[in-house]
């Protein structure tokens, strides 16, 4: 299986007040595959009569027949595309989840992670609740079935008060669809609204595919509610200070998305021209690790004035299931994802963009392609810091002791990669190409600053920001 980078979060969306709903969830979920493709499902509710189809692996694959999105019937739906970080990869816990308890029944979807996930488990356990999952979202479930407040946006709110974490939630009922967000604001989430109904989701281009527009973000501590009357704010927690992921804009979310209020095409071309600024070099031509990177390194060849060209060619048809032959071609993985352009790469000099490096295994991989491919010097540039620390927020950033940046200095990770120079972008440039103040970001994956604390989350070692 090929992996070259970081695992994303989840996607969610949800719809209110369209005709076959469903159809638009699907809609939705496509446009958010790459925030996840281990499983993905819908729950729709026509007047309160629940329908539900859920599956392992992309979309295209869970309902790769009509019929399933047929059978969901009604004018609100939720849907949800799963990346695991806490539990298994499997079918118990494909999202969205579904209970009925003594308030009714009720349907959640969650992008984020529950830092204080074990103790609330135990203790709910101790109260008698049984899992039947091993995902970190079932202890929202628990919580709202626990709470003996009158209505479902009063138990929610109790429940949301002992959660730590990041969360960004959707909910629904047999009435009404429910959004909400943590109070530090970790995960985007967004409102829309299309001809008579509404929209929320994960990014914003989930709302291009059905025409919809652009509203607002849900705000961090915010429980939105969209009935009949249409959306509004129906309890708003305290805010606590920012803490916005800044991976978001560097590799998760797509280009063509708006999160936490900016563009990330905007942000990602200014991360490349601010790389371009803080580490320029002699070079013939700027090329990009595909699709992820493209922004970036035409960001730094605006900077530099250095021409972009395409080096590599991305295989777009090598997914997560891919098996590997038994034969004895090294590196076959990277070949089967990332071909070499020689005809441009023949004896030139070129900036090699990427976005991050996390282990470094395939970075090293696609140097020895470039090379073979004739190119007579590669510099490397990295939009973003090294990563220095797992995440612990929604992201599958690996264990301390596989990133590469932990272990090794710049100029190791350099000799290791065999490149003729390295250099990442600092954290100081990283976080001044948004207009939001440097502290409203999250930065722990490159600074070992956990804003939110956890269970397993390690003790701050370094000042937050800068």
């Amino acid at each position: 299986m090929f992996n070259r980078k970081l695992r994303e979060n989840c996607g969610v969306i949800g719809i209110y007040g369209l005709p076959k709903a469903a159809q638009y969830a699907y809609l939705g979920l496509y446009a958010l595959q790459h925030r996840g493709a281990e499983s993905a499902g819908i729950i729709a509710s026509d007047n309160g009569d629940f329908s539900f189809h859920r599956g392992m692996g992309e979309v295209a694959t869970v309902f790769s027949n009509k019929h399933q999105l047929e059978t969901l019937k009604g004018n609100m739906a939720i849907g949800h595309n799963r990346y695991s970080t806490t539990g298994a990869s499997d079918q118990t816990n494909i999202q969205p989840l579904f209970s009925t308890y003594w308030g009714g029944e009720i349907g959640i979807g969650h992008n984020g992670n529950v830092t204080n996930y074990d103790s609330l488990r135990r203790r709910l356990e101790a109260s008698g609740a049984i899992f039947r999952t091993d995902s970190d979202t079932e202890v929202f479930l628990h919580l709202i079935a626990n709470s003996k407040e009158s209505d479902i946006v009063q138990r929610l709110a109790k429940a949301l008060r002992k959660v730590k974490g990041a969360f960004s939630l959707v909910l629904i009922t047999p009435d009404k669809i429910i959004a909400a967000r943590d109070p530090h604001g970790v995960r985007p989430l967004s409102l829309g609204k299309v001809r008579s109904g509404y929209i929320v989701a994960s990014e914003t281009c989930a709302f291009d595919i059905m025409k919809a527009r652009y509203l607002r973000d849900v705000e961090p501590g915010e429980i939105l509610v969209i009935d009949e009357q249409g959306p509004k704010t129906a309890y708003q927690r305290p805010q606590k200070r920012p803490a916005m992921c800044i991976f978001e804009y560097v590799y998760f979310s797509r280009p063509d998305s708006r999160i936490f209020n900016e563009n990330v095409d905007k942000l990602r071309r200014k991360l490349g021209r601010r790389l371009a600024w803080e580490y320029p070099v002699d070079a013939e031509l700027v090329i990009s690790v595909p699709d992820s990177s493209n922004t970036h390194a035409l960001g730094y060849s605006e900077g530099s004035g250095i021409k972009f060209e395409i080096g590599l060619i991305r295989n777009h048809y090598v997914g997560r299931t891919f098996i590997m032959p038994k034969q004895s071609i090294r590196d076959i993985d990277a070949l089967i994802k990332y071909n070499p352009v020689k005809g441009v790469l023949e004896g030139k000099s070129i900036v090699l963009v990427d976005d991050s490096i996390v282990r470094g295994t395939t970075s090293r991989k696609i140097v020895k392609i470039l090379r073979e491919a004739g190119a007579k010097k590669i510099h490397f540039r990295v939009s973003s810091p090294p990563i220095i620390s797992p995440c612990f927020y929604g992201v599958n950033i690996p264990t301390f002791e596989e990133l590469i940046a932990h272990k090794h200095s710049v100029e190791e990770i350099r000799k290791i990669l065999k490149v003729d120079s390295l250099e990442y972008l600092s954290i100081k440039g990283l976080l001044s190409i948004s207009k939001r103040p440097p502290d409203q970001f999250c930065t722990a994956c490159f600074s070992k600053h956990y804003p939110i604390p956890g269970d397993n989350v390690p003790k701050n070692t370094r000042k937050r920001g800068f």
